[in-house]
């Protein structure tokens, strides 16, 4: 593929030679001739003039010094590299067409055209699969799910009855979607009474989830994903929570029963939020954060165990850090302060 081509597929402009040929792409300081590369992280910018690349997807005011390479101008190079990756590198069909003999289908499950089904997948009564929905192998479908057009759900995920998933979703290989919420009530003599789990789980179109998660269904009503979000591996939703639209949580993180996620919020790795809470549109909440109170005003920066803003967190931090040598510098005033004493 030539350079022009390829710029015009991602909304980039060409500077230098339009005809250079394109027939891979690799990392910066790994790419070789024929391939293509991208610069958008400044800690990866040392590497621009040693890398062998034929050409480079740069922000549109980036400065080169080197004229033997072809730069491709984007406004979001990171963006633009993507769907570089994507119209060179097609990802493979996960599943051949239909449905594989060893599947199990309810006679009364409902499936739409152009689904495909792979082995020891189980869907089982008044399950709704819509057109163009790929269940891989072993995943396992219950009892009046509804699953919305071209969603994709990897080999050995468990979907509980009644859960209801919208279109272009993904969910990958060993998640778990409406497990039992965590409800269980005290007794006098120290046992717990299991509260029933009745609600389901929603999950809205666009919507990708990392392996290994688990989303409980609400103890009533819903726990409801909304549209665009996206989780990591080994994500922990509890019943009744709402994670707002185009929110992103990476790995680790959980969320305790009935709280709330505002929209385009991020939430970091190992970040732990209580039960009850509203979290703010537009919050960012930094890893290892434990967040213990409601976040009310939107667009701010969270960290620490309990969570402070993060400017305040940081002279904390800063504080901390001094203690050591405060404390040398009270015990060394200390023992002055009892000489002079003692020679009174």
């Amino acid at each position: 593929m030539k350079v022009s081509d390829l710029a015009g597929l991602i909304g980039a402009s060409v500077d230098g030679n339009a005809e250079v040929e394109i027939s891979g792409i690799g990392k910066i300081e790994d790419a070789g001739p024929g391939e293509i590369t991208f610069l958008a992280n400044p800690k990866y910018q040392k590497y621009f003039d040693t890398t062998k690349a034929s050409a480079v997807i740069v922000s549109e005011n980036f400065k080169s010094k080197r004229s033997d390479l072809t730069l491709l101008r984007a406004k979001d190079p990171y963006v633009a590299f993507v769907f570089a990756l994507k119209t060179m590198i097609p990802p493979p069909e996960p599943l051949s067409a239909g449905v594989n003999p060893v599947a199990y289908i309810s006679p009364k499950a409902v499936l739409g055209k152009d689904v495909r089904i792979g082995a020891f997948v189980c869907i089982l009564d008044n399950a709704r699969i819509a057109d163009g929905v790929k269940i891989s192998h072993s995943s396992v479908i219950g009892e009046d799910v509804e699953i919305g057009e071209n969603s994709l759900i990897y080999p050995n995920v468990t979907v509980y009855q009644g859960c209801k998933i919208g279109k272009n979703v993904t969910i990958h290989s060993g998640t778990v979607i409406g497990s039992d919420g965590f409800g269980f009530a005290p007794q006098k003599d120290g046992t717990y009474e299991k509260i029933p789990q009745l609600g389901i789980v929603v999950i809205e179109d666009n919507v990708e989830i990392g392996s290994n998660c688990s989303i409980d269904r609400a103890t009533l009503g819903e726990t409801r994903i909304c549209r665009g979000v996206k989780l990591d591996n080994l994500i922990q939703i509890a019943h009744n929570v709402v994670v707002g639209e185009n929110t992103v949580i990476a790995a680790q993180s959980g969320i305790a029963g009935s709280s709330k996620i505002g929209k385009n919020c991020v939430v970091a790795g190992q970040v732990a939020i209580v039960g009850h809470l509203e979290i703010a549109d537009n919050t960012t909440i930094a890893g290892k954060t434990g967040v213990s109170k409601s976040i009310k005003e939107p667009g701010k920066i969270f960290f620490g165990i309990p969570a402070k803003e993060m400017r305040e967190a940081r002279r904390i931090e800063g504080a901390m850090r001094m203690l050591p040598k405060i404390i040398e510098e009270f015990t060394e005033l200390q023992h002055k302060i009892e000489k002079l004493t003692s020679k009174e």
